[in-house]
């Protein structure tokens, strides 16, 4: 139990945003996912996609305050090196 009302305040609000962070969190994992499986087909266009929706809710992310600056830059980072190592195998 909680001493003070605020503190059992902070609790709800920690829960809700921690679940939000997850949230936010998978579905960066599973763009991410999708984008690899997409280099691996070597579909073009499909690889485009996945990428800019990846790139796009990485930086959402990091706007939320999910990440860490740093973070969504080294995200960011390997997933370009990986789309522009297929753009120049083509």
């Amino acid at each position: 139990m909680f001493n003070t009302s605020s503190a059992a305040k902070r609790e709800r609000q920690n829960e809700k945003r921690r679940l939000r962070n997850r949230e936010t969190k998978s579905a960066v994992r599973t763009a991410v996912k999708k984008f690899q499986i997409a280099a691996q087909a070597k579909d073009n266009d499909l690889v485009k996609e996945k990428f800019d929706l990846a790139i796009k809710l990485i930086d959402t992310a990091g706007s939320k305050g999910v990440y860490h600056a740093n973070t969504v830059s080294r995200k960011k980072s390997r997933l370009h090196a990986q789309y522009n190592a297929l753009q120049k195998a083509e």
